[in-house]
C-alpha cells in the first residue's frame, strides 16, 4: 500500500490517510453562518476520501475576523457547525477547525471595527494602520481563542488548528517588523513568544489533553528583517514543548514579494520548509503549497520530508482526488493548474470560490450531473476547453457525442498559452479532458471542419458551436517592410522574432508573450543549478543570467495600467517578473502607425518612436461564430458556447459549457 494511504496519529486521534485538505476561505458563509453550500462542498470532499479536512479560517472574534468567514465566536453558530461536522463524519474523514485572528490583516470595512495588532504598523496588504492592543485586550484575545476551541470541540470537531502563519496576528507578535512593544509582549524572544504560548495554553485548557491541537506556521516569513526558518524552527520546538500535537508548514506572509501559490511556484516548491522543521521536532509535520499530484505527494512522504501533505486547490478541482489515487486512476484526476482564477481571485473579490477546471465547485447540488431523460445525437464544432467540457458532460449524461476540430490538435487557443514555461500545467487540463472523452466513447475527429455538408450527413439533433475566437488587428497604417505577427505565431514558434520587440497590447496575452520572449536566451533552471552548485559563478551573476535574455522588449498599452485580464492574485507576480527582466511598459500609450522598424506611439508626453524589428499585435480577439449563422433554418438545434458567443476567460467559458450540457 502507498504510504499516502496509511493511517497516522495526531495526538491520540487516528487520521485514516495522509491527505489533508487545509483551511481555505470560500465565501460560502455569509454572516458567519454555516450554509448548505459549504456543507455540500465539504461533504463531497469527505466522500472523495480526504483523511483530514481543516475548516477555516474560523473567526474567534469580530475584530480579527470577517462576516464572510465561518463564525466560531458566538453560540448562535453552534447548530450550523454541528451540521457541518456531522456531514463530514458520515464519511471516514476527520475534521478540524482553524482558529483565525487576522490582526493587522483584518479589513475594517468588513468588520466595522479597527484592526488590532501588537503595534500600530501600517499594512501594505490592507492599506490600513491597526490599533495597538492594550495588555487587557491581549488577555481577551487569548480567552477568545480558548472559547472558540471549546465551542469547536462541543460542536463535533475532532481537533483545532491555531493559525500562526501568513502574517496573521500570532506572526505579528513574533516578528520584529510588526512588534515594537516595550512591555512583556515585545522585545526579547521570550516576550515575543509570550502571546502564542498563552494562546496554546488557553486552547489546551479549553479542550483537554486528549483533544488534538495543530499549529499552522510560516516556514519562512519571506519578509526582509522578519523571521526566517532558523527562528521558526526554534518557535516550533517551543510549541511542541507547550503541547501542540502537530505542525502545519506553509510559506510566507501575504505581504511578501515571493509568490506563494501561483503557477510560477514550482510544484512542492516550499516542501523544504516543512522538511527543515520536521528535522527539528518530534510531532507530525504537514507540508503545504502546490502539492497537486499523488506521485509527488507519495515521494514527499517516502523521502521523509513530511508526515502528511496538504492538498488544497487540487481537492477543489477534483474532490475525488484521494479515491482515484488510491484506486490507481491518476489519469482520471481533474488537475489543478494553479491558475487562481476561480479560487483565490474570487476570495479577494468577495465572491464564492469556484474552479476553472471544476465548474461544480461550490455548486455541487445545483450542478449535479444526472442522466438525460431523452439521449440525443450531438455534434460539437471545436475542441477547445469549452467544446471538450460540453462533450464530456453531455456524454456522462448519456448523449451520443461527436467532436470535430478543424485543426490538428485538441485545446484550441488554450494550448497556445501552455507554451509559456510557467504554464506547462495548463496542458494537463487538455490531457485530462482528452482522457475523459476516450473513456466516455466520444467520437473525436481532428482536421475536420463542421459545415452544412457534414451536418446534413451526420443528422445530429443538436450542433454545439464552440469555434472560439480569432485575433483582432488594429486599423492603423502599416508599411510593407514592417514585420507584424500574432501572439499565437510567436508562442508556437512559427515566426522568427528579432532583438527589438514591440508588443501592442499589455493585457494578459501581451504580458505572457513578453515574458516568453524575455526568457529566450536566458539560462534555464538546470544550468543555473549547475553553476550555483559547482560555484562556477557568483549568485549575483547567476541571477543576471537568469533574467537577461538579450532582447529589448516594449509593451504598448493604451490603458493606465498593464496586466488587465490577469487575476488579482497573479497580476502582481507577472508585472514583477516583467520588471525584473527589463521589459519596458508604456501605459496610456496608443500605437498610431507601424513604419519599418518603428512603432509611432501617442503618449500624454507626446509622440515617440518605439524601435521594433518585430511587432506583436496582442489587441484581443473577436468571436468566430459564422457557423451559427450558416446553420440557421437548417432544422437543427444550435447551441453556441465559449468564445464563440463572446471572448471571455476559460473559467467563464468552461462554466457556461457545463451549465449548457447539464440542461440538454
Amino acid at each position: 500500500m502507498k504510504k499516502l494511504f496509511t493511517p497516522i496519529r495526531i495526538g491520540k486521534l487516528e487520521i485514516p490517510n495522509r491527505i489533508v485538505m487545509p483551511a481555505m476561505h470560500l465565501n460560502y458563509t455569509m454572516g458567519g453562518e454555516v450554509s448548505d453550500q459549504i456543507i455540500d462542498f465539504y461533504d463531497e470532499r469527505a466522500d472523495g476520501g480526504a483523511g483530514l479536512i481543516i475548516i477555516g479560517g474560523c473567526a474567534i472574534d469580530k475584530a480579527g475576523g470577517s462576516p464572510l468567514f465561518v463564525g466560531l465566536d458566538e453560540e448562535r453558530f453552534a447548530p450550523g457547525l454541528k451540521r457541518l461536522t456531522e456531514s463530514i463524519h458520515r464519511h471516514e474523514s476527520r475534521v478540524f477547525a482553524q482558529l483565525y485572528q487576522a490582526g493587522r490583516y483584518s479589513f475594517s470595512f468588513l468588520t466595522g471595527q479597527s484592526a488590532v495588532a501588537p503595534s500600530p504598523i501600517p499594512s501594505s496588504f490592507t492599506r490600513e494602520t491597526p490599533r495597538e492592543l492594550e495588555a487587557d485586550e491581549i488577555r481577551a484575545v487569548v480567552d477568545a481563542f480558548g472559547a472558540a476551541a471549546e465551542r469547536a470541540k462541543r460542536t463535533g470537531f475532532d481537533g483545532v488548528e491555531i493559525l500562526a502563519s501568513a502574517g496573521y496576528l500570532i506572526c505579528q507578535f513574533l516578528s520584529p517588523l510588526t512588534n515594537k512593544r516595550e512591555d512583556d509582549y515585545g522585545g526579547s524572544y521570550e516576550n515575543r513568544m509570550r502571546f502564542p504560548l498563552e494562546v496554546i495554553q488557553a486552547v489546551r485548557e479549553a479542550v483537554g489533553e486528549s483533544f488534538p491541537v495543530l499549529i499552522r506556521v510560516a516556514g519562512n516569513d519571506f519578509m526582509p528583517g522578519s523571521n526566517t526558518t532558523d527562528e521558526i524552527k526554534t518557535f516550533c520546538r517551543t510549541y511542541e514543548e507547550a503541547g501542540v500535537d502537530g505542525i502545519n508548514v506553509t510559506g510566507g506572509w501575504h505581504e511578501t514579494k515571493v509568490p506563494q501559490l501561483t503557477y510560477t511556484v514550482p510544484q512542492a516548491g516550499f516542501v523544504y520548509l516543512a522538511h527543515r522543521i520536521k528535522r527539528a521536532v518530534g510531532v507530525p509535520v504537514i507540508a503545504s503549497n502546490r502539492i497537486n499530484d499523488p506521485d509527488l505527494a507519495e515521494a514527499i512522504l517516502n523521502q521523509r520530508r513530511a508526515d502528511l501533505v496538504a492538498i488544497g486547490r487540487a481537492l477543489i478541482a477534483d474532490p475525488m482526488f484521494p479515491r482515484k489515487a488510491a484506486e490507481e486512476r491518476e489519469e482520471e484526476i481533474a488537475p489543478c493548474i494553479g491558475c487562481n482564477q476561480g479560487c483565490f481571485d474570487a476570495v479577494f473579490q468577495g465572491k464564492p470560490v469556484g474552479c476553472l477546471v471544476n465548474a461544480r465547485a461550490g455548486r455541487e447540488k445545483e450542478m449535479a450531473i444526472e442522466p438525460a431523460s431523452h439521449p440525443r445525437r450531438i455534434l460539437v464544432a471545436g475542441a477547445g476547453p469549452a467544446g471538450m467540457e460540453f462533450a464530456r458532460v453531455a456524454a456522462m449524461r448519456g448523449h451520443q457525442v461527436q467532436v470535430h476540430e478543424k485543426g490538428g490538435e485538441l485545446g484550441g487557443q488554450f494550448t497556445t498559452g501552455c507554451t509559456l514555461r510557467e504554464k506547462w500545467e495548463f496542458h494537463n487540463l487538455i490531457e485530462y479532458l482528452d482522457t475523459q472523452l476516450g473513456l466516455l466513447d466520444v467520437d473525436v475527429n481532428l482536421f475536420s471542419e463542421v459545415d452544412d455538408e457534414l451536418v446534413e450527413r451526420e443528422t445530429p439533433d443538436i450542433v454545439v458551436v464552440a469555434t472560439g475566437a480569432r485575433p483582432r488587428t488594429l486599423d492603423i497604417p502599416i508599411s510593407d517592410n514592417a514585420k507584424v505577427v500574432t501572439p499565437s505565431e510567436v508562442l508556437r514558434g512559427e515566426v522568427e522574432v528579432g532583438d527589438t520587440v514591440a508588443i501592442i497590447g499589455g493585457g494578459a496575452v501581451g504580458c505572457d508573450v513578453a515574458l516568453h520572449l524575455a526568457r529566450e536566451g536566458a539560462i534555464d533552471a538546470e544550468t543555473a543549478y549547475f553553476l550555483l552548485d559547482s560555484e562556477a559563478e557568483t549568485p549575483e551573476t547567476i541571477r543576471e543570467l537568469i533574467r537577461d535574455g538579450g532582447r529589448k522588449i516594449t509593451i504598448i498599452e493604451m490603458l493606465d495600467r498593464a496586466g488587465n485580464g490577469i487575476g488579482k492574485t497573479t497580476r502582481w507576480v507577472v508585472l514583477q517578473d516583467l520588471r525584473r527582466r527589463g521589459v519596458e511598459i508604456l501605459t496610456e500609450a496608443t500605437a498610431r502607425e507601424i513604419e519599418g522598424k518603428e512603432v509611432m506611439v501617442e503618449t500624454p508626453e507626446g509622440r515617440l518612436a518605439v524601435p521594433a524589428d518585430t511587432v506583436i499585435m496582442a489587441v484581443g480577439t473577436e468571436s468566430e461564430n459564422q457557423l451559427c449563422r450558416s446553420l440557421e433554418g437548417k432544422g437543427v438545434e444550435i447551441i453556441c458556447i465559449g468564445d464563440a458567443i463572446e471572448p471571455r476567460n476559460a473559467l467563464e467559458a468552461i462554466s457556461e459549457s457545463m451549465q449548457a450540457a447539464i440542461k440538454v
